[in-house]
């Protein structure tokens, strides 16, 4: 007679071998009680138990798993993984292998050491933010990066808010509200995040009236379309994009010129905002200069501080000192301005602008834009038996890229760098790049060709150590 076969325990079968949580609280040490809260620890235990019942009911834990995954000690070992995880800081340092000398999602612009040495100088404790150090009345906060803005453009006067979109909503609000704003349709750009030119005018009040088709805009559109009812004259830059062919913009000479005779001002938002030529900084390419806006006659300009400036995130307003100061005058002004660590920052940051010929040694975004395809290679070339020795099963090469400025500057601009190639036996390069996302300190690379590749270009001096680390 055959001996019949065990019957097979169901999932609420095993989900009644749980312990409850008050067993595994039981077994928490004094240790564990001063790192957390008694209400955390009861948290994350019924989180790590609640965790196990879904894998049960799931099918993913059978009878095995839940002897050892269902224990009292297990559960508060997973509760206490939880509560580490919950201790990690979130907004950590990243190394930077995409090639994109200004990625958006990792921040942008690498802070200069100038910027990050005057933060560990300055942030401590309390600074010298809105006191006059002489009289020791009110002053404005922005005043200390003012005096080199308007040393570096010719602008008579700035002011600063927290980021280029509110500079332009904030100047849309003071300047036209209620009024129309005239801008060119090819000038109606829409960048990350869902930001577009016309909702941000009807946000701030202000009506737009687009003139020109999507590729060619006349002087003689914007005429016609001024009135009693217009407030300001606006060119937007389209730095995430350019339309090439059959196309054509008014020069802002004329814009100024036609906005003079009809007593409208013009403002100019630049967003990637360059303080000096990328050409004579060795690079076969530019952006417009925030200086030659000013010089040409714009009432106002906008610009980011985080992108060609290379610093902190900020949004820049410069111009004329009565435009400046109706911005300053608008109520908006106080809920949008720029926190104190960010303008330390951006002063010590301004102050290398001051010797553009020592930009490529002092500042990391142009150290990473003007590097040579020579000077790449031998980097890439170095770092290469180092990788070797750290995976040698592994097969690392060092191949041509193309690298890129990002966060929407320069967009039809692709930069020649290299970067090391890698793939790992048995590891599928999705799954290699996530692997180096998730070391101690993230690497982020590019996924091409089925090889994961590490760029150079956007590797700063320290950060081969952390790098050779993550391979481990």
């Amino acid at each position: 007679m055959a001996t019949p076969r065990p019957t097979q325990p169901t999932p609420q079968d095993l989900l009644r071998r749980l312990p409850p949580v008050n067993d595994a609280l039981a077994a928490r040490t004094p240790d564990d009680l001063a790192y957390a809260s008694h209400d955390e620890w009861v948290e994350e235990t019924r989180l790590a138990l609640a965790d196990v019942r879904a894998k049960i009911l799931s099918g993913e834990i059978g009878p095995v798993g839940v002897e050892r995954a269902g224990l009292a000690s297990a559960l508060l070992a997973a509760a206490r993984k939880r509560i580490a995880r919950r201790r990690d800081p979130g907004l950590v340092r990243v190394v930077n292998g995409t090639g994109v000398v200004l990625h958006t999602n990792l921040g942008r612009a690498a802070l200069p050491p100038a910027a990050m040495e005057a933060l560990a100088r300055h942030g401590a404790g309390f600074q010298l933010l809105a006191a006059d150090r002489e009289t020791g009345e009110r002053a404005p906060r922005e005043r200390h990066v003012d005096v080199l803005l308007r040393r570096l453009t010719g602008a008579q006067a700035v002011t600063t808010v927290n980021n280029n979109a509110a500079a332009t909503m904030i100047v849309l609000a003071a300047m036209a509200a209620g009024k129309e704003v005239v801008v060119s349709r090819g000038q109606l750009v829409e960048i990350g995040g869902a930001y577009r030119i016309p909702d941000v005018m009807a946000m701030s009040g202000a009506v737009l009236r687009e003139v020109g088709t999507t590729n060619r805009t006349h002087l003689r559109d914007y005429e016609k379309a001024i009135g009693p009812n217009t407030g300001l004259l606006l060119r937007v830059h389209t730095s995430n994009y350019r339309v090439v062919g059959f196309q054509g913009e008014v020069p802002l000479e004329d814009l100024v010129a036609l906005g003079k005779a009809h007593g409208v001002p013009v403002a100019d938002d630049l967003g990637s905002g360059a303080l000096v030529s990328l050409t004579d900084q060795g690079l076969a390419l530019d952006e417009p200069l925030v200086r030659a806006s000013l010089a040409a006659g714009a009432d106002l300009v906008t610009a980011s501080g985080d992108k060609l400036i290379g610093g902190p995130q900020m949004g820049l307003v410069l111009g004329t000192a009565e435009a400046v100061a109706r911005v300053r005058a608008h109520p908006l002004y106080r809920a949008i301005r720029c926190d104190k660590l960010g303008l330390i920052a951006m002063e010590a940051t301004l102050r290398l602008f001051l010797h553009p010929e020592r930009l490529r040694e002092t500042h990391p975004t142009y150290a990473a834009l003007t590097a040579t395809p020579a000077a790449l290679r031998a980097r890439a070339e170095g770092l290469l038996p180092r990788v070797r020795a750290v995976v040698p099963a592994w097969g690392v090469e060092v191949v041509g890229v193309a690298d890129a400025v990002g966060a929407g500057s320069l967009p039809t601009v692709e930069l020649p760098g290299f970067a090391l190639r890698l793939s790992a036996p048995g590891l599928e390069a999705g799954a290699l790049a996530q692997r180096l996302r998730l070391s101690a300190t993230p690497v982020f690379t590019t996924v091409s060709d089925g090889f994961v590749h590490v760029h150079v270009r956007t590797l700063l001096p320290d950060d081969d150590a952390a790098l050779l680390a993550a391979l481990c």
